[in-house]
């Protein structure tokens, strides 16, 4: 983690707050304040230390109550006077007994980092990387194994095996991915044609699919 703490613009008091993302669902879990020395322990021991303004007094997430946060990135802002920490929290993350401060929180899975590493793999070594391999055998093959994959989760989810079906489900959204990538499509296009379909789109998707409408009706 190469952010300084020194380059950040903490308030008045010393403190800037604190975005708290889980990495594996992409819910936001909490929001909190840290001072500078509580972002050096953050950079240094990879769990989340905030400061209280209650207690005024600096203090490690699940120092108490074990639900401990461990850190995977920390990204400053464009201001640099508010951090985004994405994390994987070792239960709980509210004081509450909750899984967010935010709930009901829909967010249940976000793959924008496994996508992420999966483009860095584009221009690893085949022969050490299973994902620079499928991407030099190229789209039919890629295809093939997402093919494989589907029938392989849809096989175990009726016999009930359910442990099963979530590996066979993390191996067949793996080779979509890698199959997204190969042909050009960006994960996030994706997530705009499920945010349409359910009336949630941006007005420029409405007005795209306007005027596709009108063009059937002609």
């Amino acid at each position: 983690m190469t952010l300084d703490p020194s380059t950040l613009r903490y308030d008045d008091r010393g403190l800037l707050p604190v975005v708290v993302q889980d990495a594996g669902s992409g819910a936001v879990l909490m929001l909190a304040f840290a001072n500078r020395e509580a972002v050096e322990l953050t950079l240094a021991t990879g769990e989340a230390h905030f400061w209280s303004r209650s207690r005024q007094s600096l203090w490690r997430k699940g120092e108490t109550s074990g639900n401990t946060l461990e850190v995977v990135e920390v990204t400053a802002d464009c201001d640099g006077d508010a951090l985004l920490v994405r994390a994987i929290p070792a239960g709980p993350a509210c004081h509450r007994g909750t899984r967010t401060c935010f709930e009901p929180n829909p967010a249940r899975l976000e793959l924008g980092w496994l996508a992420a590493i999966l483009e860095e793999r584009r221009s690893a070594d085949p022969a050490t990387s299973y994902t620079a391999r499928l991407l030099r055998e190229g789209i039919e093959r890629i295809a093939q194994k997402v093919g494989e994959e589907g029938v392989e989760t849809a096989i175990a989810a009726v016999a009930g095996r359910k442990e099963r079906v979530v590996s066979e489900s993390a191996d067949l959204l793996y080779h979509l991915l890698v199959l997204l990538q190969a042909s050009g499509v960006e994960p996030g296009e994706i997530a705009e044609e499920l945010l349409r379909r359910h009336g949630l789109g941006s007005p420029r998707h409405s007005d795209r699919d306007a005027r596709s409408d009108r063009r059937q009706d002609e």
